[in-house]
């Protein structure tokens, strides 16, 4: 198997899910007592927060470089908003980056789709990194139009659902903005950020529900066993 090195902690609360994921991806490939062969570098997300996402890349490549000393044979960022550096990363680090845009703009083109809804944090709804991704594989990209909207999915998921916090009204509300893309025309939705599959799912929703944690972990695993 070959060894992945996960930068998690962004947050810890969704780097769980990462874990138990992969585990049990590669014990349903390989049977027996098998688990993957991995290390965590848990970051501490106040950090971040306190330099902002955009100002983090020493922070991400720091935590890399201690996993590719550590014998990684790939890094994976445990974040969609971390994925604003993977490109810059990977070509300094001379090692492959498992990309959670790129994965999941495979799952969608392969489920023949191509207007996609997105919902992440404001990075991830505002910047070009991740939308251009998903626009290589021709996908149309719909976010929340409204500023305050996408202003409130960053402050639900920073200070609710990055410290486990489940609030029933964040669901409600969650759906309801979901529900807009989709009468706007999104044939699907991306849950694009770690922590949002812990408060919504495809239950919740009209309409097929990429969920980039899952899709994330499959790939790897599937590198993993490769």
């Amino acid at each position: 198997m070959k060894k992945i090195g996960l930068v998690g902690g962004i947050s810890w609360v969704s780097t769980l899910d990462y874990y138990k994921f992969i585990n049990e991806g590669v014990n349903t490939r390989l049977g027996g007592l098998n688990a993957a062969e991995c290390m965590i570098y848990s970051l501490n997300f106040g950090d971040i927060q306190a330099k902002s996402w955009v100002h983090s890349f020493d922070l991400l490549l720091n935590a890399c470089k201690h996993l590719k000393n550590s014998g990684a044979d790939s890094i994976v960022l445990c974040a969609n908003t971390a994925h604003l550096f993977a490109d810059e990363l990977q070509n300094t680090l001379k090692l492959p980056i498992i990309h959670l845009g790129t994965e999941t703009a495979r799952a969608i083109q392969k489920a023949g789709f191509k207007k996609a809804g997105l919902i992440g944090t404001k990075f991830t709804m505002e910047m070009e990194f991740y939308k251009n991704k998903l626009e290589e594989y021709g996908l149309e990209v719909l976010v929340p139009e409204n500023q305050e909207t996408r202003d409130y999915i960053q402050q639900t998921v920073k200070d609710e659902l990055g410290v486990g916090l489940i609030n029933p009204e964040t669901k409600a509300s969650y759906i309801s903005i979901v529900e807009d893309l989709v009468n706007s025309g999104a044939e699907c939705i991306i849950l694009g950020c770690t922590e949002i599959p812990l408060l919504i799912s495809q239950d919740d929703i009209s309409v097929p529900v990429f969920d980039t944690t899952k899709i994330h972990c499959e790939a790897i695993v599937e590198y993993i066993v490769s």
